[in-house]
Formats: C-alpha cells, structure tokens, sequence
C-alpha cells in the first residue's frame, strides 16, 4: 500500500474512438471531456484531475491520433503527439473489440516494398512511444465486448512484440472494470511530492471553454453523419453579472447569460443546424443549456447563432481565430 503522496501527469493516447475520454471522464467521477460515437471528437488536449487518498493523477485526453489531412486533423495530431512531452506516465488505449483492424494495419505497414501503403495510426503511435524513454501502459479497453478473455492474449502478444510496455491491463472504461487495478498502478509510477492543482478542481480548462465543447458535443449528437467534423463553437457572450444574484428562500439561482455562434463551412450545413423552422436549432440549445446548468450550477439563458466560416478546418488563419492556436 502507498503510504506518501504523489502527483504527476498521465497522457491517454490512441486511434480515435478507443475511449480516452470517457476513461478519463470515469477515473475522475466528472465529466470534463464530451463524447460522441463520432470518430475525432476531442480535438484539444483536456486534462482532468484526480484526487485519491494517495495524492493526484493529472490525466491529458488527447485527440486520437489518425491519418490527418485537413490543417484542422493535422493539428489534431500534433496536439495528441505534443502531449507526450514531459508527462510522468503514458497510457496506450487499444480498442479489443476492433483486434483485427489493428493487426492487419500494422501488418501492412511493416511491409518494406511498401513502407507507406495502409501504414497504421497504431503503428504510427508505437513508433513514437519506442522514440520516448518514457514508462507506458498498454491499456487494452472495451474487454465488456468480449465474450472470451482468452481471445485477448493474441492481441496482447502482438502488442508487446512491437513495443515495450511496462504493463499490460486489461479494461473496460464504461462499466468501471479492471479501474482500480489501473489506479494503483498509475501511483506507483508517479513521483512523491505535492498536488499540482487545487484539491476542488476538475479539471484546468476555464468555463468558456467547457461551455463551447458542450455546445459542439450536442451539436454532432443531433446531426451525427450529416455535419462530421465541420463545425467550431465561439463563445461570444459570458456574462456572470446576475451569477450572485441568488434568493434562497424564494428557491431563485443565479444566472448567468451565454451567446455563443456555430461556426459551419458551407451554406447547406447551416440549413441542417437550423433545421425547419429552427426546430433542430432549438433542441440544440435545450440539450446543451441542461449541460450547462449542471456545470456552473446555476440558471443560464443560452443564445446561439450558426455563421458560415468557409473551409475554416483547412486554413491555420481561421483555426487561430476560433481558437485552435498552433503547438
């Protein structure tokens, strides 16, 4: 049993959707990244603490890292690469419900003829975590998916031949299994010494900033397919000025205003976002402003307003307005 405190940063990387975020989101009892079935949520590193009796954990979510080709994917990944600089500890997110996906990737990309052809997002992330000296975990989730555990040990096996792990655990970030294990572990790597945040934090990412991910979480929930990754949430509006204004006997709560613009990039996409007669628009707001209460634990009135931004995601001038500034 660890009887000294310790505190140190942990980053979480991996392909998108292997469930970096809704680890985290679970490790630290909050909800401080969004999650969506849609591949490439995350696009900023978000960190999340966690306060154990043993001391803290600062986990990096990062965006998944994938074969990018927009200017907004390529920042996106080097966003996911940059994070592995200077932490304590990396965790290395494997899907064991896609096994097979991953091999033959991986088996494409050893290919000497063709060193360039199917070469792997996996792969991609194991030759940067053999460049590093830095203690990783190779953290195999989604294990509620399969129906026999054995069936993990050829995956396993094939990981390890490609890198050096200094553990192997086996997970499932939705149903808590296998969390503890992972905890312990964690603390172990860590060094001694004292919080590097204040107890009470969840995480280090200002109000704004969790606003417009709330905002761009509902936004990909209500349209899925039809707007994939071309949308950017710009908080205009963050007026706290009635956030005090509380009446406990009458059962009144603070509020505090929000305007906030959906960026799209094409005409036919802010159509969708509006939807007939506004009513897409509308439920938008609605699911985002319950969100939004929940956090900053008072009423919100919640504006928003959809903006054509052309080819935003493929221009660095536009990605640094909307706040996505370079690594």
């Amino acid at each position: 049993m660890l009887m000294e405190n310790r505190a140190g940063m942990v980053a979480l990387v991996g392909r998108p959707n292997v469930g970096k975020s809704t680890l985290m989101n679970t490790l630290i009892g909050d909800k401080v990244s969004i999650i969506t079935p849609m591949a490439q949520t995350t696009r900023n590193q978000i960190r999340g603490i966690h306060n154990v009796p043993e001391g803290q954990i600062v986990y990096l979510d990062t965006p998944g890292i994938h074969q990018a080709k927009k200017q907004l994917n390529r920042y996106m990944v080097d966003v996911a690469f940059h994070s592995l600089e200077g932490v304590d500890l990396i965790l290395y997110l494997v899907d064991a419900s896609r096994p097979d996906e991953a091999v033959v990737e991986m088996q494409n990309a050893s290919k000497k003829d063709k060193p360039h052809v199917g070469y792997g997002e996996d792969q991609m992330i194991i030759d940067r975590l053999n460049e590093l000296n830095t203690p990783c975990f190779l953290v195999i989730n989604k294990v509620d998916l399969i129906s026999k555990k054995v069936n993990l040990l050829p995956l396993i096996e094939y990981y390890n031949g490609k890198g050096q792990f200094d553990e192997v655990i086996p997970i499932s970030a939705t149903e808590a299994e296998g969390t503890e294990v992972l905890v312990q572990e964690i603390l172990k790597r860590l060094p001694e010494g004292p919080p590097l945040f204040p107890p009470e934090y969840a995480t280090d990412r200002p109000e704004r900033f969790l606003v417009s991910e709330i905002v761009r979480e509902k936004v990909i929930l209500t349209t899925r397919e039809e707007i994939p990754h071309s949308t950017a949430i710009v908080v205009d509006v963050f007026d706290e000025s009635e956030r005090d204004d509380v009446d406990e006997e009458a059962g009144r709560r603070g509020l505090i205003h929000i305007e906030a613009t959906v960026c799209v990039e094409r005409d036919s996409q802010k159509g969708i976002i509006i939807g007939k007669r506004g009513a897409r628009l509308k439920e938008i707001g609605s699911l985002a402003r319950a969100d939004i209460e929940s956090l900053l634990g008072c009423r919100v009135f919640l504006k928003l307003w959809v903006k054509v931004d052309k080819n935003w995601s493929q221009n660095m001038r536009s990605l640094k307005r909307l706040g996505y500034e370079e690594i």
